[in-house]
């Protein structure tokens, strides 16, 4: 293989950007909520969490973890970010603090780039790898919320029969809440159990539900908390709700496994036609050498390349609007 080392570094970012476009278009479920989904679940946030006596829950217990720190961890904890961090490491259901996430991020990026770029004699290799290996961290606490998220939602029609049964044997909506929160297993019972013991402790039970919704942050648990609060002001069967709402949730997630099973070969057709090009180019590199290099020194073959690339980008974008559905 003849390609000088800005080719070989061309190449590199090529794969890098068509698998990151891959990773960010195909690896999400294709029936999650989009960013335009996600700014409407946080505009309704805010409009149901309007007048509330208390402040954020979160915010409450991020005050209540900086007064235990030193001034150091306090002041870093006190960084731009930090707070948006935190949030993410609360929804993954870790308990680790938000700084140590960050210098783990720049001790892992740093040594990975440094062994990179001395490995590859390449400072690009070593950033690029290091920028990569950085955010793996962070990452991970995504995929943990978003596992966690999917849980929580697969729970809670369960955990909604299991209110509604309470609500008729004469139960109050609290004692509902701790049974779940007995009940249930992770993640569905420990947030519960959090609303419980904010209500039981004497706060106001509708800052408790948006809590929940503040810390869980889906569309199902923004029905739930709506439909409960409207119950409260304008009376009605709770009971009854609870049941037609979890009937709701269900038919949902029926559809949606639905949806994953059509779009399955899609997704797996968008893999393969975006990766085969550098497949085939590494293949060529190594069965004949000599033949990527007479493309590359000329200049329209670079040409040819580029337009390639660019080609391959834009199918990438559109498989990821044929086979994405948002409902």
């Amino acid at each position: 293989m003849n390609w000088n080392i800005s080719d070989e570094m061309i190449f590199i970012g090529m794969v890098f950007v068509a698998a990151f476009l891959l990773l960010q278009s195909f690896i999400v479920p294709v029936f999650g909520e989009n960013r335009q989904a996600r700014k409407r679940l946080k505009k309704r946030l805010q409009s149901v969490t309007e007048g509330a006596e208390a402040s954020d829950p979160i915010s409450l217990m991020r005050r209540k973890q900086l007064g235990e720190l030193s001034g150091l961890e306090r002041a870093m904890e006190s960084l731009p970010g930090m707070e948006a961090l935190e949030r993410l490491i609360e929804q993954a259901g870790r308990e680790t603090l938000a700084y140590r996430v960050v210098l783990k991020s720049i001790a892992l990026g740093g040594a990975a780039g440094l062994l990179a770029g001395f490995w590859l004699s390449s400072p690009l290799a070593g950033i690029l790898v290091g920028a990569v290996s950085g955010a793996l961290p962070v990452m991970g606490l995504m995929r943990a919320r978003a596992q966690r998220l999917i849980k929580f939602e697969e729970q809670l029609p369960e955990a909604l029969i299991v209110m509604a049964r309470a609500l008729r044997a004469g139960h109050p909506f609290v004692d509902a809440m701790k049974l779940v929160a007995e009940e249930m297993p992770e993640p569905i019972g420990p947030e519960f159990r959090t609303v419980f013991m904010e209500i039981s402790y004497g706060g106001d039970p509708r800052t408790a539900l948006n809590g929940l919704l503040a810390r869980i942050g889906s569309v199902t648990v923004m029905v739930f908390v709506t439909s409960v609060l409207i119950q409260k002001e304008t009376g009605g069967n709770l009971a009854e709700l609870l049941e037609n709402l979890a009937s709701v949730i269900r038919d949902r997630f029926r559809f949606h496994r639905k949806l994953r099973t059509l779009s399955a070969e899609g997704k797996l057709a968008a893999w393969i036609l975006s990766l085969l090009p550098f497949a085939l180019a590494g293949l060529l590199s190594i069965i004949t050498p000599t033949f990527l290099p007479m493309l590359i020194d000329n200049p329209t073959g670079r040409q040819l390349v580029v337009v390639a690339f660019v080609l391959t980008v834009v199918g990438i974008l559109w498989m990821r609007r044929i086979v994405r559905i948002d409902v």
